[in-house]
């Protein structure tokens, strides 16, 4: 069992794996208010995490005692994640009557029923959902699988990094976690709204959509910032890590609007429409009432209010620290720019508390 669903009371922290950066954030929680303990965003060496696969175990954990050291975090316990696309779920029904122990030991025995990798190679976890509605005297029960070696990577890098990985979750999850922290910003009927998330990250963009209080439909696509810092480099002959600071800080010449980014916000829609359009044509929605923009990407000027005028549907941008405290040591504006990026990092943070 690889701690998915495991119930801590240790404060962890959340770390963010992703394919350009680590993403580090410590919370605590007084009276139902969090604040923001420590935080910080490290960039990781090229390719060293290709697909949301650790492919540079030694350039990750570097990294991560780098981000450490400088975000000055309190705990060495830590939640990370793993991608939708690497874990199998599955919601099955069993005995009322069964104990914890003996849904382990019948799941372990059966669930070559419902993983296709030898289970020598995968990390199982389970969690107990509620009472069937086709009867009482059974249990759904959920069940999330991943190859170990996905899992162990994640745990070599943090270790390396000075870490102990005490949860391993699913982005997905942690994303909708998050989530809750941005739904009153939605109004009072958020419950009842069908909302999209978008993740845009430097390589990958992840749709996740909420209805009813849980995830129906996730899809990822190869698309993300990193288009944008590439086109920079180019055109303007820097090195790849100078386009991505004149990307983040400004500066370049003034036909950059025009020439490099308004194209790219055009593709951004186009990729936003198209996942979209997947989610209608698979599911029974036709609509969506919300637009939530996540990931680095989020926070292009301008973007969200495009999105929300070619599509007709409010768009706002993640931010999960609009009701949060901060600590002293925390950089308020950096926080505030990062935020979009932040969403995973915070929803694994928030296993702390659960």
């Amino acid at each position: 069992m690889f701690g998915l669903f495991t119930k801590k009371s240790d404060i962890l922290l959340g770390l963010d794996i992703s394919s350009t950066s680590v993403k580090l954030l410590e919370l605590s929680k007084t009276n139902g208010r969090y604040r923001v303990e420590a935080y910080g965003v490290e960039p990781l060496p090229p390719n060293a995490v290709v697909e949301k696969n650790i492919s540079d175990v030694e350039g990750v954990g570097e990294a991560i005692k780098r981000l450490t050291g400088r975000a000055k975090a309190s705990s060495k316990l830590a939640a990370v994640a793993v991608a939708g696309s690497a874990v199998i779920t599955k919601t099955i029904e069993m005995d009322a009557a069964l104990s914890d122990d003996e849904l382990e030991n019948q799941i372990t025995v059966e669930a070559d029923q419902y993983i296709p990798y030898p289970l020598d190679e995968v990390a199982i976890d389970f969690e107990v959902q509620g009472v069937s509605p086709r009867s009482a005297e059974q249990v759904e029960v959920l069940l999330a699988a991943c190859r170990k070696e996905n899992v162990e990577l994640r745990e070599a890098a943090l270790d390396l990094g000075g870490l102990k990985a005490r949860v391993v979750d699913i982005e997905a999850h942690a994303m909708k976690r998050a989530f809750e922290l941005i739904k009153r910003q939605l109004g009072e009927n958020a419950d009842d709204l069908v909302v999209a998330i978008i993740d845009i990250g430097a390589t990958m963009t992840t749709l996740s959509v909420l209805a009813e209080d849980r995830s129906i439909y996730t899809r990822e696509q190869l698309f993300g910032g990193k288009q944008l810092t590439e086109e920079i480099q180019r055109r303007y002959s820097l090195s790849f890590e100078e386009a991505g600071l004149a990307k983040k800080q400004g500066g370049l010449p003034d036909d950059y609007e025009q020439e490099v980014l308004q194209p790219f916000k055009e593709a951004v829609l186009q990729q936003v429409t198209r996942s979209l359009q997947f989610f209608f044509s698979s599911s029974q929605y036709d609509d969506v009432d919300y637009i939530v923009l996540a990931g680095g990407t989020a926070s292009i000027e301008g973007l969200a209010g495009m999105i929300e005028n070619k599509l007709g549907t409010p768009t706002v941008i993640a931010n999960p620290f609009v009701d949060m405290s901060l600590a002293s040591k925390v950089d308020a504006d950096a926080l505030a720019n990062d935020a979009p990026a932040m969403m995973i990092a915070c929803g694994l943070a928030m296993r702390s508390f659960d």
